[in-house]
């Protein structure tokens, strides 16, 4: 995400590159390409003028010290000002009411059904709540059966009514349906609306007005830049929602929205879709969104999605099994998993910091472990736990089995018995030490 905004930040920063000082004359031109920046990507141009303006005072005056650069210096002042433009910390949603009811809004094609999907799996895997979705589109009729899949998915009640056309009185016999259940979150997914359609934009000012919600999020496609802006503040003119959500960040987006819809509604943002899973929903970090512009990667939210997918037992009766040397293909085949299910793999690798500019003309293809799946399935069961046993033969039909040949499923069980070694001798710290203490030593210090 935000790969052409990154590319024209870091030309900008070279205009510092060997300046000895920062002077009103270097940083009034690297303000002007980092202007030029933000507008070719989309950002609202009073926000980017009064941003560069603000970044520009920041600057001159400042005594850069022998230990860094004027341009290091400049990333520095970048990287506070585009987290606070962009909220300054996370914004968490209000759920002290019992049942919390959050209404969600936006355009058509926004992503709001999914979106809904996503918060109900969020709130009832990271916050024990016990969520219900409410249907509430009458006019797309693929809407409510959408719905019903995604509960059905993550493990979610759906409230619908396939009789009624009224999104009001839906709404209404949802919550109560919620009530009688115990549901402590109740989210009501409404149907999608042009800003300009007066009709509608009334009813969903009917709808919050006949459900009284705790929260109202406005949802909206990443990849529209401006006019997400420009829809945002119209929705908020009639709804004063509480938050924005960002759908699509996976996606070719410019970062416009991101940059500027807090700056005009005053509203945060709360949550970001990074892909179509289920899992692919985050909350929004502006600090660390701001060091992902700017390249220097975020190895938090890395860690953070990493410990939601990985179990705390499961590592621990892992890591016995490295040691007696019993990690099997089994294993294998569940850590890539867990690892699919942290999100998109350039996404995943953007958040390594130096690794984002690195890979950005690669592309990576997430179905890059079919292969390695296909060969780990065509296995027998005892194959996988005794991959020791896997003669020629088997291999054979193996390879016949996954679609692929001898030569890829050899160059598999290779990789795996030089990673089985490798992870057993990491496992024994007395090992792990003697082979630290053989590395070479860096040149630290003068």
């Amino acid at each position: 995400m935000f790969e052409n905004l990154q590319d024209k930040l870091d030309r900008a920063f070279k205009v510092l590159k060997g300046q000895g000082s920062i002077t009103e004359i270097n940083v009034a031109e690297t303000m002007k390409e980092i202007r030029k920046a933000l507008l070719d990507a989309d950002v609202n141009y009073k926000t980017a003028k009064t941003f560069t303006d603000e970044v520009k005072e920041k600057a001159l005056g400042q005594n850069v010290l022998t230990s860094i650069s004027p341009g290091q210096l400049l990333t520095k002042i970048m990287n506070d000002e585009l987290a606070r433009l962009m909220g300054g910390e996370a914004s968490d949603l209000n759920l002290q009411a019992n049942p919390t009811i959050i209404l969600i809004a936006g355009l058509n094609g926004a992503g709001k059904t999914t979106f809904s999907g996503k918060l109900a799996n969020f709130l009832k895997t990271q916050k024990g709540k016990k969520p219900l979705l409410v249907a509430g589109d009458v006019y797309r009729p693929a809407a409510i059966d959408q719905l019903q899949v995604l509960g059905t998915q993550i493990g979610v009640p759906v409230y619908a009514n396939l009789e009624s056309k009224d999104p009001i009185a839906i709404a209404q016999e949802g919550i109560a349906e919620g009530k009688r259940n115990g549901n402590n979150v109740i989210i009501v997914d409404t149907a999608g609306r042009l800003a300009v359609d007066e009709e509608m934009m009334n009813e969903i000012a009917a709808v919050k007005a006949g459900t009284r919600p705790d929260e109202i999020l406005f949802v909206v496609d990443a990849m529209t830049g401006q006019d997400a802006v420009n829809t945002a503040k119209a929705f908020n003119d009639r709804l004063d929602f509480t938050g924005v959500v960002l759908t699509k960040l996976d996606g070719d987006t410019r970062g416009g929205a991101a940059l500027s819809i807090k700056s005009v509604v005053n509203k945060p943002i709360k949550f970001i879709g990074t892909g179509e899973k289920m899992e692919a929903l985050d909350v929004f970090h502006p600090d660390r969104m701001a060091s992902r512009i700017l390249g220097m990667g975020d190895v938090v939210s890395l860690v953070e999605r990493a410990q939601q997918q990985f179990d705390e037992k499961q590592a621990a009766e892992l890591q016995k099994k490295i040691r007696k040397n019993k990690f099997d293909f089994n294993d294998f085949i569940g850590q890539i998993q867990q690892i699919k299910k942290m999100g998109n793999m350039k996404d995943l690798m953007g958040m390594i910091p130096g690794v984002g500019k690195a890979i950005k003309d690669i592309d990576i293809d997430d179905n890059a472990f079919k292969p390695i799946e296909a060969i780990i399935q065509s296995m027998t069961p005892y194959e996988r736990e005794n991959p020791d046993a896997i003669s020629q033969s088997r291999r054979a039909r193996i390879a016949k089995g996954s679609g692929t040949n001898i030569a890829e499923v050899n160059k598999l069980i290779k990789q795996f018995e030089d990673m089985r070694k490798a992870m057993k001798m990491f496992s024994n710290p007395a090992m792990a030490s003697k082979m630290m203490r053989g590395m070479p030593k860096m040149p630290f210090g003068k």
